[in-house]
């Protein structure tokens, strides 16, 4: 329930004052003063509680009736015309009226965007084929509470921060606590610790307890991918890998992130959702360039013929069809299952 900013009165107090006035005797205007209303505002509530409303909530402010309100017809045929894919300019001129109405409505029954007008895609949602195929693991970074409780994030007493005298020097004492986790690529199973300690030895031995109890859930796991992080890059995690006889894979550093490798390399165009972006057109030139560049610098001369086009290309073809059937690339169907 959400009650008005400056209200004096809430459901509780409400019963209260009509308790008061009803069975206590009070008058109108002591329970008003105790309450600190208006003596007509008590009245009000005394006459909903002698209707049988006991909840006494809020009503809405809303008119029961709104004469200048567009008919159901109008809107009706707001929607059909929008369902034609016409824009809301378009729409406003063909039914005589204000582009801002239109618009509104259009809100209002949620086609504000012509997108809506299409089934929502399903979600494209990444996994592996297998449970345990691979988990990927990683670090984050929590700050403690202090001892002395919230501090200066939240109650903007820097003052509440728990620090001592070490060797000369007012240190924080706090410090970070560390979560680990380790997910299924398959069936986003999680398995998370929260440590002490970010070294190799606490990434080891947490791995080894993620492998067991993996284990013991039937999950055979086969590779493990990380990031670059100096524990993951350990000698002593390579060879509790070897030990276990895992794959380590790790992130590339020379490569974006993966949300931006698939920004990057999808076709951006949302009715395909697929594909490799389309090869850029050479425009030949016409004309011979004002400034000629400089003779050392011009590209040679040569008599060698222009290359005859693929067979195939001459028919309407999407162009990640014709690289699929050049050779240069492949899609795997695992990897066309999602990313949510």
């Amino acid at each position: 329930m959400n009650l008005h900013a400056n209200s004096r009165t809430c459901p509780r107090s409400r019963l209260l004052l009509c308790r008061r006035v009803l069975e206590q005797g009070w008058r109108v205007e002591e329970a008003a003063e105790a309450c600190g209303c208006s003596a007509r505002t008590v009245a009000k509530w005394l006459a909903r509680y002698r209707t049988g409303d006991l909840q006494l909530q809020d009503r809405s402010s809303r008119p029961r009736r709104s004469p200048s309100r567009l008919p159901g017809q109008r809107v009706e045929a707001i929607e059909r015309l929008r369902r034609l894919r016409m824009t809301a300019s378009e729409i406003a001129e063909v039914l005589d009226l204000p582009l801002s109405t239109v618009s509104l409505w259009l809100k209002r029954i949620g086609l504000g965007k012509r997108s809506r007008l299409q089934p929502p895609e399903p979600a494209n949602r990444y996994e592996r084929r297998h449970p345990g195929e691979r988990v990927h693991t990683d670090i984050k970074q929590l700050g403690r509470i202090s001892a002395l409780g919230a501090g200066h994030r939240v109650l903007g007493q820097p003052g509440r921060q728990d620090r001592r005298w070490i060797k000369g020097a007012w240190r924080k004492v706090t410090g970070y606590e560390f979560l680990h986790v380790m997910i299924d690529d398959h069936s986003r199973l999680a398995y998370a610790e929260v440590l002490d300690e970010l070294t190799a030895d606490a990434a080891v031995a947490f791995l080894r307890r993620a492998i067991a109890w993996y284990a013991d859930r039937g999950v055979r796991v086969h590779a493990v991918m990380s990031d670059n992080g100096s524990c993951y890059r350990a000698t002593s995690f390579a060879i509790a890998l070897r030990e276990l006889g895992l794959k380590h894979l790790r992130i590339r550093r020379a490569l974006p992130p993966p949300h931006q490798r698939q920004g990057r390399t999808a076709d951006p165009n949302p009715p395909q959702r697929m594909g490799l972006r389309p090869p850029l057109r050479q425009l030949t030139r016409t004309r011979p360039s004002p400034r000629p560049l400089p003779r050392a610098i011009q590209l040679p001369k040569t008599t060698r013929q222009p290359r005859p086009p693929a067979p195939g290309l001459e028919t309407e073809q999407p162009h990640w069809e014709r690289h699929l059937a050049s050779g240069h690339g492949r899609v795997h169907r695992r990897g066309l299952h999602s990313r949510s």
